[in-house]
């Protein structure tokens, strides 16, 4: 008996030690992060460092493609996806959506104030607090879109704790840089939908336009990834809600301009929604800051540069995976 006993505590054992280091399929976790809570999942060993990937406007952990999270896993890194507050499983706000995010964008375009019920710094305080409740003290930070503006923020709240910093497709948020398409505007502001149906069509019709002209999308996986999205979590309050929060901020330059954190900038040649030269003007106000220009890239993670994205992002982060400053301690 006692040697049966043995055998299935050895086999438990392997099982453990057998099972993938980097299973995107971890269970989702929740963390109390002040006034919200914020779902995540915690992807590799703990003890390895940890690569926090914060998501763009409406973006949900699972838009982080698992090829790309299983990728920079087996990098040695712990990665850590989430889902922003008012998207997803997080906390969703309860102040209403804007009634007309139309004259709000209008607004914006004129130069007067916009007023959002939270701001992207506080977006970035639910980032460092999460990181807070894993007890992680030093981490990297990868964001992308809004998530990079987000980054920003972080790494400006707490640079001594941003090992290193790289954005995706975002923006300093200057005037006078290139708009976006006013198509793609249009589709951004159309968030409501009488229907399951209307609102699979409307995010596959975004999808679309956020894709790269050179790659022929498939519709039908379009909508499959719109399904999906829609069946973990449809929120569109809280997506014109983020949206404000971006039209209210004002330019990030001067903060831009004081950070002294290790920074890789990412960005397409045809991005639609923040054409090129605003990746261009972030990575000018970073000191040190490394550009790198993805020809054809849009702006969404599609399958045809998954490749030259991560050829573009893991030498950077593995140039930078040890932590000097925690060596000597």
């Amino acid at each position: 008996m006692r040697f049966v006993l043995l055998l299935i505590s050895l086999m438990s054992a392997f099982s453990v030690f057998a099972a993938p280091r980097c299973d995107v399929q971890t269970a989702t976790q929740f963390a109390d992060v002040g006034a919200v809570k914020l779902a995540y999942q915690s992807i590799g060993r703990r003890s390895d460092p940890a690569l926090l990937l914060i998501m763009g406007l409406g973006g949900q952990l699972i838009h982080w493609p698992d090829e790309v999270v299983q990728s920079l896993c087996q990098q040695g890194f712990r990665v850590i996806r989430f889902d922003n507050r008012d998207v997803g499983l997080s906390t969703w706000a309860k102040a209403p959506g804007s009634r007309n995010l139309t004259l709000e964008v209008l607004r914006y375009k004129l130069g007067i104030r916009v007023d959002a019920p939270y701001s992207l710094r506080e977006m970035a305080g639910d980032a460092l607090h999460l990181m807070d409740a894993l007890g992680v003290p030093r981490f990297h930070v990868l964001g992308a879109s809004m998530g990079g503006m987000i980054a920003q923020h972080l790494a400006d709240l707490a640079p001594e704790r941003v090992q290193s910093l790289t954005l995706v497709m975002t923006s300093s948020g200057a005037q006078g840089l290139p708009a976006p398409d006013s198509h793609l505007l249009q589709l951004l502001a159309r968030r409501e939908a009488p229907n399951r149906e209307a609102a699979l069509q409307q995010q596959a019709d975004l999808l679309a336009a956020l894709g790269s002209p050179k790659v022929q999308d498939d519709r039908q996986a379009l909508l499959q990834q719109a399904q999906i999205a829609y069946d973990r979590a449809f929120n569109p309050e809280g997506v014109q809600r983020q949206l404000l929060a971006i039209l209210a901020e004002p330019s990030r330059v001067q903060m831009l301009n004081r950070l002294h954190v290790p920074t890789l900038v990412v960005h397409g040649t045809a991005d639609p929604l923040l054409p090129v030269m605003h990746g261009v003007h972030v990575a000018a106000h970073i000191q040190g800051s490394q550009l790198k220009l993805i020809p054809g890239l849009a702006h969404r993670f599609q399958e045809a540069f998954k490749e030259p994205l991560l050829a573009a992002v893991l030498p950077y982060l593995r140039a930078h995976r040890s932590d000097p400053q925690w060596a000597r301690l």
